[in-house]
């Protein structure tokens, strides 16, 4: 068939990407179900995105949200004074954000489609954050993943990131993801892989496990998530 010719590096990362699966249609059919038992459906913010604001490392600025899903961490970005432009591929996470947002009284950019689709002017952004977006990348896409943050980001910019650790994600090697068609229900990342992974282009700030928060804390936690937090290089 035609569009199966492969002419770019592009063709090849669309090929391999259906090689996993169809990430928009499996992520609306998850959010669409907002009853499901799942720790992320909370409308509270990373406990660790809290601590960056109230010990004065992040303010508010222009901020990019990989991968928003209903929009808790949205929010509280917003409340903060930033500017938000918040991704998600999935429209019924996409919808319930923005409900959220106009029952909390905020305006948000939200932009539904892929990570990889955003056209992005270089150096805009004081903050990239993504809780739980980064997990669920193939393999092909990490480097691609790394280039767009460091393309989104200011020279002073930050990079606060939430991902499974080995415990809370899925052991398939890479070669594996491809053999058996699946993520597992999203990677997990030893501290060594992750930090082999974004060294090149980034300075690691702090690296610790997020902290397991109580439902009446206002904020949401699990010891089965990274919480790191990086700057480019060169802003250093």
């Amino acid at each position: 068939m035609a569009d199966e010719v492969i002419y770019s590096i592009d063709d090849i990362f669309r090929m391999l990407d259906s090689f996993v699966r169809d990430p928009g249609q499996w992520w609306n059919e998850y959010y669409a179900d907002r009853d499901r038992q799942c720790p992320f459906f909370v409308n509270a913010p990373d406990e660790n995105l809290v601590s960056y604001f109230e010990d004065g490392r992040m303010r508010s600025g222009r901020v990019l949200e990989l991968g928003c899903g209903p929009g808790r961490n949205t929010i509280y970005l917003a409340g903060q004074g930033c500017e938000v432009d918040a991704a998600d591929i999935s429209d019924q996470a996409i919808q319930w954000a923005e409900e959220r947002a106009r029952d909390s009284g905020f305006e948000v950019n939200f932009l539904c489609q892929s990570i990889f689709d955003l056209q992005i002017e270089p150096s805009v952004y004081d903050i990239v954050y993504d809780s739980g977006c980064f997990h669920h990348i193939p393999p092909h896409r990490r480097l691609s993943y790394v280039e767009l943050i460091r393309h989104a980001l200011k020279p002073t910019g930050l990079f606060g990131l939430t991902c499974f650790t080995p415990e809370g994600g899925s052991d398939l090697s890479d070669w594996d993801v491809y053999r058996q068609h699946k993520l597992g229900g999203g990677s997990g990342y030893s501290e060594e892989r992750l930090q082999r992974i974004f060294q090149n282009q980034f300075q690691i700030l702090e690296f610790r496990r997020m902290k397991e928060m109580d439902s009446d804390s206002g904020m949401f936690g699990k010891s089965f998530l990274w919480a790191v937090l990086m700057q480019p290089h060169h802003s250093l």
